[in-house]
């Protein structure tokens, strides 16, 4: 079921699913949410499922000038405001880890844990593997096929904006994010940060976010790239499931989380 609700930045679908503590879905930068369509039930029977589409994406319609990351984590606080009963999971993926991370660090009172999927916290040019791929994103890309596909079918702006769309994302990513690494250090709630092993993001990259973060835990999903939840969802699924369920186990050898975890542990 979906629908819209009226924020003041944009009005935005959403849809919801299953019943119970809240989750919300961020999905990725030109992504709809037909792409949780492998997490989406398996989530819904434990959790109250919320997914809204960001602007520009899917049902919601793009607003006037640049996209970036901060204008997308203010409405995804407006959405909790408005929509969500107290404070929720976030479980993001690539633009939507991002976001998820803006949101804990801006209002750690709206948020319970956070999964950040192939995210990055410097631009692309710092952060992915093979910058130049920023150079070749082109709305009629071969690999944009599908984005195209997914575009056309359901934007209230028609197929005909999906070049502006293209030429904003690219944009964003040659620059955006740039969260310091002292902001990372304010997210005080329990993190899962989980990447495939020959993800866009380079894996020295995920390992300064999972270093930056105190409260958090990092997982490397073997034989899997930037598309990890659609290519292994089984592993993915009962990854992100059993660290949404339960508190970190005691360690043998504790380190870095053994002070932070106790304090970051945040609502129930």
């Amino acid at each position: 079921m979906g629908d819209y609700v009226e924020l003041p930045g944009v009005r935005t679908w959403y849809e919801t699913d299953g019943a119970g503590v809240p989750l919300v879905l961020l999905h990725g930068g030109f992504c709809t949410n037909e792409t949780w369509r492998a997490q989406r039930a398996d989530f819904a029977a434990r959790f109250r499922v919320f997914l809204p589409e960001r602007r520009g994406h899917g049902h919601t319609p793009d607003v006037e000038g640049p996209l970036s990351y901060q204008d997308m984590a203010d409405d995804t606080i407006a959405f909790m405001e408005s929509l969500v009963d107290g404070p929720a999971h976030l479980v993001g993926w690539s633009d939507g880890g991002v976001v998820a991370l803006l949101v804990a660090i801006a209002r750690p009172d709206l948020v319970r844990k956070v999964v950040a999927m192939g995210a990055n916290f410097l631009p692309g040019p710092q952060s992915v593997v093979a910058p130049e791929m920023l150079d070749q994103m082109t709305p009629d890309a071969p690999d944009l096929a599908m984005v195209r596909q997914a575009y056309e079918a359901v934007s209230p702006d028609g197929a005909a904006h999906l070049p502006v769309v293209v030429g904003k994302l690219a944009d964003m990513y040659r620059t955006e994010p740039t969260i310091p690494t002292e902001d990372l250090a304010r997210i005080g709630r329990p993190t899962l940060v989980l990447v495939g092993d020959n993800d866009l993001v380079t894996l020295e990259h995920t390992i300064a976010l999972y270093r930056a973060i105190p409260a958090s835990e990092l997982a490397v999903v073997p034989g899997t790239s930037h598309a990890v939840p659609l290519e292994k969802p089984g592993e993915v699924n009962r990854l992100i499931l059993d660290f949404l369920a339960n508190d970190p186990v005691p360690t043998v050898f504790p380190t870095r989380r053994s002070a932070a975890t106790a304090a970051g542990t945040g609502p129930a």
